[in-house]
């Protein structure tokens, strides 16, 4: 698929790029290789072949699901330069 000079101009409109009319050509070029490989792609026999979603076989190990640490209020609102009923105070914001 060969991408001519007007379609060159209106990608770069679409992308907001400013692009010379020296550059236009040179740009379809490129953009017309990267077009052939693309469509080389669609040639490869993919029958057959599961769908990965990962390029190597690895499985993540998973943890379970189960609270952890818990009921640490105490040690947690310690640190707090101030504390109400084991919550946080924090300075008031209205408008």
């Amino acid at each position: 698929m060969a991408l001519d000079i007007a379609a060159v101009a209106k990608i770069a409109r679409l992308a907001r790029i400013e692009v010379s009319e020296s550059e236009k050509q040179h740009i379809s070029v490129e953009i017309s290789g990267i077009l052939q490989w693309v469509e080389q792609l669609s040639e490869v026999n993919t029958d057959g072949v599961p769908q990965m979603t990962s390029v190597s076989a690895v499985k993540l190990p998973w943890r379970k699901d189960v609270v952890t640490d818990g009921n640490q209020q105490e040690a947690v609102v310690k640190n707090a330069q101030q504390s109400d009923y084991g919550c946080f105070v924090v300075p008031k914001v209205m408008e």
